[in-house]
This record gives structure tokens, sequence and C-alpha cells, in this order.
């Protein structure tokens, strides 16, 4: 008996996966258990095992490949003959939890008549169709539905998405904006795949021969020296689900940021005295970010109107403070989340936080460890970054960007003083929260700088 291997869904936010390697080659025998491949998700890379016992017939996915959950990636049969031949080689698209089920609707073949269109007017489709046409930048008044009366289901979206050119999701909401036809767009992306800077030089250049141009005095043609390409690397796995994310947060964001100088010599004096004091009974030397953490998770509590995310048209506030810290990996860019964190004190926050990082850092996070996040923390003060303004870490409203700490001269009481001073940069999302309170938030987060003794005390 034949059996699917299928890509695991590792961790409740998991869509898709990367194959990274395969340790065994087709015609390997395999035990139940025994490690196949792993799988790179925007998590972790975990290791994934057979769910059977017999000889790896077919791999379906190679190493490389991104595909859904749940995608059937490999065949594992008992014997090296068995007929595998019935044996699907795609999947279909995963559920979505929450959505309501779809009637199953066949594939009308060229001598059937057409699917029955919606009546003119409202466009009726089911939830999941327009989440997914939402996804994908498809316009649903395109499209004739094949569901009951005329209704788009989910089918319909992904065969239009099928008999479309290869493109990026932001390059086909980038082409209905501009009115670009994607046929008529070379993609210069993986694969041949159309990205948003193909759409919008396509555009340029329809734009450029449609405007009158005067005859240009002839010059003569200067060759200048072109850059060496020395390596490349394919925009996909991590790279690709942070480039996708952070332009979709770009994009979508009301963004705003607010930036203050703190005072943060007491602050830098209570660590220096805590140092000295718990390192040796804790374990490690408390540090600048253990701090900045509990201080924001502080004002999170104080302040719950900025712990909160956007869903579809509904701003949800949360009742939790799981605190996402922003870590440099070998892998790329991760956000280790502290879990209730305005529940626990240094000593735990120390430690919950070191443990995550370790893992995060060592390509063993659990599925858990990089989600759930209600607000982030991003600190670049270690490479003396003085301010920056960070991307919002979506769904969430906001982000603080931490900068480096360093003696300055300033004017305190009418004399010049040298203190240790700091640039926080918060920024936030206008849509969920106007200014005024979000300045109120980084404000509440100075004070407690400023005055860390109220945060220990």
């Amino acid at each position: 008996m034949a059996t699917e291997v299928i890509l695991p869904k590792l961790g409740q936010t998991m869509e898709e996966g990367t194959i990274v390697q395969w340790f065994k080659q087709e015609g390997d025998s395999v035990k139940r258990g025994e490690v196949l491949f792993t799988v790179e998700s925007d998590k972790a890379t975990l290791e994934s095992e057979s769910p059977a016992r017999g000889i790896l017939r077919r791999i379906l996915v190679p190493a490389g490949e991104t595909v859904p959950v749940l995608t059937p990636v490999a065949v594992i049969t008992r014997t090296a003959d068995e007929d595998i031949s019935a044996i699907a080689t795609e999947a279909p698209p995963p559920s979505v939890v929450g959505a309501e089920p779809e009637p199953e609707v066949s594939r009308a073949a060229p001598s059937q008549p057409e699917a029955s269109k919606a009546p003119p007017g409202r466009i009726f489709a089911s939830p999941r169709a327009r989440m997914r046409a939402q996804e994908m930048s498809v316009d649903l008044r395109a499209l004739a539905g094949t569901g009951p009366g005329g209704r788009i289901v989910e089918r319909d979206i992904l065969d239009h998405v099928e008999s479309q050119p290869k493109a990026t999701p932001m390059a086909r909401k980038r082409a209905v904006d501009l009115g670009v036809d994607l046929a008529n767009v070379a993609g210069t992306g993986v694969g041949g795949k159309i990205t948003q800077e193909d759409v919008e030089e396509a555009h340029r250049a329809l734009a450029a021969a449609a405007a009158p141009r005067p005859t240009p005095a002839p010059v003569p043609a200067i060759r200048l020296p072109q850059a060496e390409v020395v390596s490349t690397a394919p925009l996909t796995g991590l790279r690709g689900i942070i480039a996708e994310r952070m332009a979709r947060s770009a994009h979508t964001t009301a963004r705003v940021t607010l930036i203050t100088e703190v005072d943060a010599t007491a602050f830098v004096d209570v660590r220096t005295q805590l140092k000295a004091q718990v390192s040796q009974e804790w374990g490690f030397a408390p540090g600048y970010n253990d701090l900045v953490g509990l201080i924001v998770a502080r004002a999170l509590r104080e302040l719950p109107y900025m712990n909160a995310r956007l869903k579809g048209e509904l701003i949800e506030y949360l009742s939790s403070v799981n605190l996402g810290l922003a870590v440099d990996t070998e892998r790329g860019l991760l956000v280790p989340v502290i879990r209730d964190a305005d529940t626990i004190g240094l000593r735990e926050f120390g430690t919950r936080f070191r443990e995550l990082v370790g893992r995060a850092r060592d390509g063993k996070s659990l599925p858990d460890d990089l989600s759930g996040g209600t607000f982030t923390i991003t600190n670049l003060g270690m490479y003396d970054i003085d301010a920056f303004t960070p991307v919002i870490n979506l769904p969430e409203l906001a982000i603080l960007g931490v900068g480096r700490i360093q003696p300055q001269p300033v004017v305190r009481e009418n004399e010049i003083a040298i203190r240790q001073m700091m640039v926080l940069s918060l920024t936030f999302d206008h849509r969920l929260v106007d200014g005024a309170p979000a300045a109120r938030f980084l404000q509440r987060i100075k004070q407690l700088v400023e005055s860390p003794y109220l945060l220990l005390g």
C-alpha cells in the first residue's frame, strides 16, 4: 500500500514551506520515524520524519521548492514494484481555518456549457474566494463563477491565476493600479516571474512611447563599463518571506514614526549595578534589551490601546502582552516572542530571552517561538546606529526602534553636563491609532527609561 508524505504544518501560522534537503533518494529504503528531509518555514528549519516503512518511490517536490502545507512531497511504497500511478502528484490548496466549506465543482470541458454568471450588480463570492482574490490581487468583476447560481468560489480564483502570467502578488496589485496588462510584461524574477519593478518599468515604457518626442541631435555612442555579477542568491525561503512581508507592511500601513531623545544616565547606572550584583546568581548579566523589554511591556499594560492589531476591518485589542525582539541570525531576521512579558520579572525575562535567541541562532526554534507577538522591539544600538525608522511587523500596530547609548553634552538646569543619551523611534500604523495617543505611549517609555527605579520597585 502506497503512503503519501505531506509537507507538515509546523505551527499555527505556517502556510507554506521550502524543502531544504532530502536525506534519501528515490529507491532508498526508509524506516518509520527516520528523518526524510528538512523543511524551512518563516519561523525555523526543522526535520520531517517518514510516516511509514518501505521504499521511497518518488520525490514530488525537489529541494529548493516552496509549496503550501499539506502538499504531498513524496510517495513511499512497501515494495519496489508497487503501482503508484493512481497517487496524485499535487494536492489541492489547504483549507483555511474558520472558512466556510465550498461545494465540489467539476471543471467544465470545452464542449460543456459555460458556468452560469451571477446577476449584474452585486458580486456573489464565497468568503474563501474573496480572501484568495485579495491575496492574489484578482478583480472579482472579471470572473464568472462556477458555484451555485454563478457564485464565485475559491477554485475560480486559482484557475484564473493559473491562466495568467506568473507574477508576485505585489506585481498583480500594481498592474491593476497602473492598468498594465501582465501578458505584455517580461518577468525578471525567479523562474521568469513578473515582479513589481517589471510592471512599473513596463508602465514607464508605455508612457514614454505615448509621449511625443522631438528628434534628438545625433550623439556619439558611449559604451560605459558594466559591473560584473560575481554571485547571485535566490529570493526564496526565509529571505523571500522577509522581503514579501516587509514590502506588504510598507505598502499597506499608514506609517508614522515618532522620535524622542532620552536621558539614559540612570538607566545605564541601574544596568551596571544589576550586572555587578546578580550576574553570578542568575548565570547571566542583565542587558539593555532585558530592561527595555520590561519597560515596553509595562507601558503596554498601562496603555493597552497600543497592544492591538488589525484583522480585516476590525481593530483587535489584546489581553496578553507578547513581546517580540528582533534578532539577527545567519538565516536572516527572526523575532522570538516572550509571552505575557508584562507579568514576569527581570530574571525570568532575561532567561526566556536567552533561550529563545539561542534556538533562533542555532536554527532550532520551535514552531511557536516566533509567532503570536503583539508588539516588537528592534535594537540597532550595537551597530552604532543613533535612530532609524523600523518597519511594522504585521499584523501588529507598532514597533519600537532603539538606538545606541552614548555620552553627550546637554543642558541641565542652565549648565552643560555630560549625560548618557539614547534615541527611541516609534513607528505605528496611523489607521489604528492617532498621533497624540502614540506620542503618550512613547513618552511613558521615556519616563520609565529615565526613572528605571519605578520599574524595579
